[in-house]
């Protein structure tokens, strides 16, 4: 309880926070889809507009347009979503914004500046500059929006990173104020949550890639433009998917170092064992928070510590090592992170199995693998919601690690009627919107690319021809 608060008020401050933690945990939800299926779908619309450019064959440019649209309307649902996300530090969070507003503002700041700008500056030219604009300049456009939107990354990981392991600060009467940006930026954790986020995001569009290709193949419909598509997904998938494994034991391991006691909750690790057994790998379990202690579990020796130290017999720091009040929840986050793995050895197993079946002719026939893509062509968005559960949970009780915790960055003065009322509020419109969003994509990709003929570029200097006012071919020029 807070200092000189009354039992009654300390009651409504926790329903507040609680009720704060799930409206931006809700939003949040929505939001991350969005950039990081566009963040995957700007570098494919790179590379459609280069294959295009290099073959002239037409399939590459309707495909281009084809998933051009998918991409104006997820970036449009990914803008919308992030605003409200804004408003949220100021009103839910004040105290976080007061403390760490210093730091955090002009990373979130960097993001606007530098990608944001970018973005919607060559988004217009991309989206209606192809007949308007040269060839060079267009493709130049449609660089800069990939480009745009690996640098807004970048920002948005780094201020994430820094609440998960501050670095570069001094305190001032509680008021976090910067005294290395070159260490806030690059903190011990923000080069491996960039780098896995980033593959995560091309391996989510990969999978939607292949699992529309896979889904026309099997109705027989565009079978060309979907087997080349296809053929991508699995190429890029076989480069990203296992260096994401590598990415991802990296990340464990600096996770390990800056925060053991997520690492325990990830595994369900509670107390040390004998020495010599090591850390066993949990499979499955039902994680008790109550007797401290895993019911129903199935383990196997040894391999826990193989994995997280690389040796037989290495020791993780124990959740029983702090006190309640300084661990996570256990059961969300043991749940997200094998969620999580679960979808990323399943990935690896097919990509593995389409390149056999590659080798031996049979890619397109295999209803196995075209099952199994349509099966994962949304698995990327479950593996990055339930990883950026594991990353957001697993940092609790704190807002910033070990210096700020979640209940003391919550707006003192917020009312948990108000709360509630904006939750209930943004779940109605997020479900007419997204849900007609959503809705339209799923119509977009059912009916497929289609054969497109844009109007024929005009050299620089041409001047545009008179259009026809009337059916008789009357113009402008004529009446006048």
């Amino acid at each position: 309880m807070r200092r000189g608060t009354t039992p009654r008020a300390a009651e409504r401050v926790v329903d507040a926070l609680m009720l704060s933690r799930i409206q931006f945990g809700f939003v949040i939800s929505f939001h991350i889809l969005f950039p990081a299926f566009t963040i995957g779908l700007a570098s494919w619309l790179a590379f459609l507009e280069w294959r295009w450019l290099r073959t002239r064959d037409s399939v590459w440019r309707d495909l281009f347009f084809f998933w051009t649209k998918i991409f104006a309307v997820s970036f449009g649902m990914g803008v919308v979503s992030g605003i409200v996300m804004s408003f949220q530090f100021g009103t839910n969070w004040a105290t976080l914004s007061e403390q760490a507003g210093n730091i955090l503002g002009p990373l979130l700041s960097y993001e606007v500046l530098t990608a944001f700008f970018l973005e919607a500056t060559f988004l217009g030219v991309m989206l209606f500059g192809w007949n308007r604009v040269s060839e060079k300049l267009h493709f130049l456009a449609t660089c800069m929006v990939a480009l745009g939107t690996l640098i807004s990354t970048f920002w948005i990981i780094s201020a994430n990173s820094w609440m998960q392991t501050p670095a570069g600060y001094t305190l001032v009467n509680g008021v976090f104020e910067p005294a290395s940006w070159w260490d806030i930026v690059f903190n011990p954790s923000f080069p491996y949550r960039l780098t896995h986020m980033v593959l995560a995001a091309f391996i989510t569009t990969c999978f939607v890639i292949g699992g529309v290709s896979a889904a026309y193949l099997r109705r027989g419909a565009h079978v060309d433009a979907a087997r080349r598509m296809l053929k991508a997904a699995v190429i890029f998938a076989a480069i990203t998917v296992p260096t994401q494994v590598f990415v991802g034991d990296q990340h464990g391991l600096n996770a390990l170092e800056h925060q053991p006691i997520k690492v325990a909750a990830m595994e369900g690790h509670w107390e040390h064992k004998p020495k010599g057994e090591g850390v066993p790998l949990v499979l499955f379990a039902v994680p008790n928070e109550t007797a401290e202690r895993n019911d129903y579990e199935i383990a196997i020796p040894r391999v826990g510590s193989l994995i997280l130290t690389h040796t037989m017999d290495g020791e993780i720091t124990p959740l029983k090592d702090v006190p309640a009040s300084e661990r996570p929840p256990v059961k969300p986050v043991f749940y997200a992170f094998r969620v999580m793995v679960g979808i990323g050895v399943a990935m690896l197993l097919l990509v593995l199995v389409s390149l056999w079946e590659w080798r031996r002719g049979k890619l397109f026939e295999s209803k196995w693998v075209l099952n199994g893509w349509r099966a994962l062509t949304f698995g990327g968005f479950v593996a990055i919601l339930s990883g950026w559960y594991v990353v957001e949970i697993g940092r609790q009780p704190y807002v910033i690690y070990g210096l700020l915790r979640t209940a003391d960055a919550v707006s003192p003065t917020l009312a948990a009627a108000s709360v509630m009322t904006s939750l209930i509020v943004y779940a109605l419109v997020y479900a007419i919107v997204f849900g007609a969003g959503t809705w339209y994509l799923y119509k977009l990709l059912r009916k497929g690319p289609q054969p497109h003929e844009p109007p024929p570029r005009r050299d620089d200097g041409e001047k545009t021809p008179a259009r026809p006012l009337s059916a008789a071919g009357e113009t402008l020029q004529e009446k006048t």
